[in-house]
């Protein structure tokens, strides 16, 4: 697949000066302002939009890698100042970006094809991560970004905060730290208008409770994971910090390229056997990458880059990540859960891969032409096997920004 966007992901910098514009063309309802830092410095900009104090808090770009969010934020804000009945009684709070740093190293704002994201790619290491890192990390030794955006939780207390996310490749889905009622009908309209799958079996999501096709309500504290092995906990995250004053999180997810197989509710005649093949693959691909890294690193002279440490983060998953699938009972039997389980596992040494490729042309390291086609090869694989059709930009904009003004008003409404 190799469609050039209409359009492309705008930077932070370019978020920034949007925001600075929309403050200044109405100083009367909106204020624009630094409420910390990252952790090289770069500033973290909060765009409030009305005065009333109950607020919506929306936070773009916790992941790099997931850019559609900023778009999205800047297309809501847009509409709240301009549509009285939105701010009549809420005020609306917009973290611009919660990880510059990161936005910094993912350097693909319009990519062509699966292979061009793949080449700029970058996504941090999990304790890097701002909304991750309080499940993996003690609390006096979160990022400055995590605290940054704990504190402005803390000053707002939001009803609702919604977390804009995004994956490569597959569908459309919601995560709610606790249920919103309705929701997923609007959604689900939403998405067959522009064409947009909707992931019916997000691996990401497995036995939790289905609030409706596509929406999961992460479970409570006494619920058990369904791969025990990974590190991070959602109940851990700065997703349930709002609860603590009454409010929730929803995490709205929208694909750059959409494949139908995330969005097949038929049972999978042999979901077992499937997910063992799948593991052994996972096992297969990480050594090819982890054969790489260990003839490489005596070469890299000690380097331990961001981009390096992402990579052997994410290597560092596979061992019990397959031990999960090969030896507990799948969490869904049907074509969509196996056909999500099956991009995980591609996602997961293709992008150590990739970000491994970044670091040794860095150094112009010898590996790097070899390395460079395995991602190649991994890439054009993941497209064609997933059958990757490009979402337009408007449309991945217009159906995440409709699912947060429908998920603000769903869940801002009193039960009858």
């Amino acid at each position: 697949m190799s469609l050039l966007p209409e359009l492309r992901y705008p930077s932070v910098a370019e978020l920034v000066t949007s925001a600075q514009a929309l403050a200044a063309s109405r100083p009367d309802r909106c204020v624009l302002r630094q409420v910390g830092h990252s952790s090289a410095g770069r500033p973290l900009h909060l765009l409030s939009v009305g005065h009333a104090r109950r607020a919506v808090l929306v936070v773009a770009g916790a992941h790099a890698n997931e850019p559609t969010g900023g778009s999205t934020l800047l297309a809501v804000a847009r509409r709240v100042l301009h549509e009285e009945r939105l701010r009549a009684d809420t005020s609306w709070h917009f973290l611009l970006c919660a990880d510059p740093d990161g936005a910094s190293l993912h350097v693909t704002p319009a990519p062509r094809s699966l292979l061009d994201y793949h080449l700029g790619f970058f996504r941090p290491a999990g304790p890097e991560q701002p909304e991750w890192s309080p499940s993996v990390l003690p609390p006096d030794r979160l990022p400055p970004e995590t605290r940054a955006l704990t504190g402005v939780i803390d000053e707002l207390r939001p009803y609702l905060q919604v977390t804009l996310h995004g994956t490569d490749l597959g569908g459309s889905w919601v995560q709610l730290t606790r249920d919103v009622p309705g929701l997923a009908e609007p959604f689900g309209k939403s998405a067959a208008r522009l064409h947009i799958p909707v992931d019916t079996g997000a691996s990401d999501a497995a036995g939790w409770p289905v609030s409706g096709p596509g929406v999961r309500v992460m479970p409570g504290a006494g619920a058990d994971p369904a791969y025990p092995s990974m590190p991070d906990d959602a109940r851990h995250s700065t997703w349930f910090h709002p609860h603590r004053y009454g409010g929730m999180t929803a995490v709205v997810e929208v694909p750059m390229w959409a494949s139908d197989l995330v969005d097949d509710p038929a049972p999978h005649p042999a979901p077992a056997a499937a997910i063992r093949r799948l593991a052994h693959r996972l096992l297969r691909d990480a050594r090819e990458v982890e054969l790489v890294l260990a003839d490489a690193l005596p070469r890299l002279h000690g380097a331990d880059g961001p981009l390096l440490r992402a990579a052997k983060w994410g290597l560092s998953l596979v061992p019990g990540l397959a031990s999960d699938w090969l030896h507990t009972p799948p969490a869904d039997t049907t074509m969509a859960y196996v056909g999500s389980v099956d991009a995980f596992g591609r996602r997961l040494p293709l992008r150590a891969a990739a970000m491994l490729l970044r670091t040794l042309r860095e150094t112009d390291d010898r590996a790097a032409p070899d390395l460079e086609h395995l991602v190649t090869t991994w890439s054009e694989s993941f497209a064609h096997r997933f059958h990757a059709r490009w979402v337009p930009l408007e449309h991945q904009i217009e159906h995440q920004s409709h699912t947060v003004l429908t998920t603000a008003h769903q869940a801002g409404t009193p039960p009858a």
